[in-house]
C-alpha cells in the first residue's frame, strides 16, 4: 500500500509522529481518544496514594475538587508526584480520556543545542521525570500502553494553539518558565469535565523577564474553580541536605520564596 493510500485509509487515527513527516499536505487530527482500558495482565489493584505530609493532602485534595490548580513551591516538595499520583488514579477510574503532559522548552544555563530525533525524541528529556512518577503509581506496563493508545499524550507547549482539554488530566510543569501570553494561550484552553494543573517554582524561573507564572496568578486566582497551593521549605521530602540548601538560597532572597501565601 502506497504511504498515499495508507494515510487514506487511517485518516482518522493520525498519531502526534504525523507533524514530523514532512508533508505539506493538511492533516486532520484525531479529535476522540477511546476510553483508557488497562492492559489485561494488569490485575492487581493500583496501590493506594499516600501523601507524605499534610501540605501535600491539601494539594490533592485541591486536585479532585477544582478545574484549574496551582502548585508553588521549592525543589523536592512533591508537586509533580502528587500531581501525576492524581493523574494516573483518574485515568484508571475512567474520569478522564487522556492525560496530557506539556512544559515550556526552556534549559537551565547553557543550551545542549539541536537534539537528535523526531519532535517526541527531543521532548523526552523533559517528560522523563513526571513519567516515572506516573509508572511509580501506575505500574509501567500501564504507562506504556497509555502512551501507545494515545491516552497519555506529550506535547510541547507551542502546539496547544487551537486545542480544547475534554475529559483530560492536563499537566503544564515547569512553568515558572512561560510568558504570560504563553499561560494565557494554554489556560484558554480548558474544555469540559478536565483538570488542570500548572506547577511551578518562581524561584527558579529561567527568564529574564517577569514570569508568566506570575502574571497569571496575579489574574486569576479568585476565579471559581481556581486553587493556588503554596508548599515551603518546610514540606520538602526529597532528603534533608535539600531542605537546608532552599533555606540558604531562601535567607539570601526571602522575596523568591514567599509569594501568595495570601491567595493560597
Amino acid at each position: 500500500m502506497s504511504r498515499k493510500n495508507g494515510r487514506h485509509k487511517n485518516r482518522h487515527n493520525y498519531h502526534y509522529n504525523d507533524y514530523l513527516t514532512g508533508d505539506p499536505k493538511v492533516i486532520e487530527l484525531q479529535t476522540n481518544t477511546p476510553h483508557f482500558t488497562p492492559p489485561s495482565k494488569h490485575t492487581a489493584t493500583p496501590k493506594p496514594i499516600q501523601a507524605r505530609n499534610p501540605s501535600q493532602a491539601r494539594f490533592m485534595a485541591a486536585i479532585k475538587h477544582n478545574t484549574l490548580i496551582f502548585g508553588l513551591g521549592p525543589a523536592g516538595t512533591g508537586k509533580s508526584y502528587c500531581t501525576a499520583a492524581m493523574a494516573a488514579e483518574a485515568l484508571l477510574a475512567g474520569e478522564i480520556d487522556r492525560v496530557i503532559f506539556t512544559r515550556p522548552a526552556v534549559e537551565t544555563g547553557k543550551s545542549l543545542g539541536f537534539l537528535p530525533g523526531k519532535i517526541e525524541d527531543k521532548f523526552d528529556p523533559y517528560f522523563a521525570a513526571f513519567k516515572s512518577c506516573l509508572i511509580s503509581n501506575a505500574g509501567r506496563g500501564v504507562v506504556e500502553c497509555a502512551l501507545k493508545n494515545g491516552n497519555v499524550v506529550v506535547e510541547p507547549l507551542a502546539y496547544m494553539r487551537g486545542k480544547t482539554f475534554n475529559r483530560c488530566f492536563v499537566i503544564l510543569d515547569e512553568a515558572q518558565n512561560c510568558t504570560a501570553e504563553e499561560i494565557k494561550m494554554f489556560m484558554t484552553r480548558i474544555g469540559k469535565n478536565s483538570t488542570v494543573v500548572i506547577n511551578g517554582d518562581l524561584s527558579q524561573t529561567d527568564l529574564d523577564d517577569c514570569s508568566g507564572l506570575h502574571d497569571a496568578i496575579n489574574r486569576v486566582h479568585d476565579v471559581r474553580g481556581v486553587h493556588v497551593h503554596e508548599f515551603s521549605h518546610d514540606d520538602i521530602v526529597r532528603s534533608g541536605i535539600v531542605k537546608d540548601i532552599i533555606k540558604k538560597y531562601e535567607v539570601s532572597n526571602p522575596r523568591a520564596y514567599r509569594f501568595c501565601s495570601t491567595f493560597a
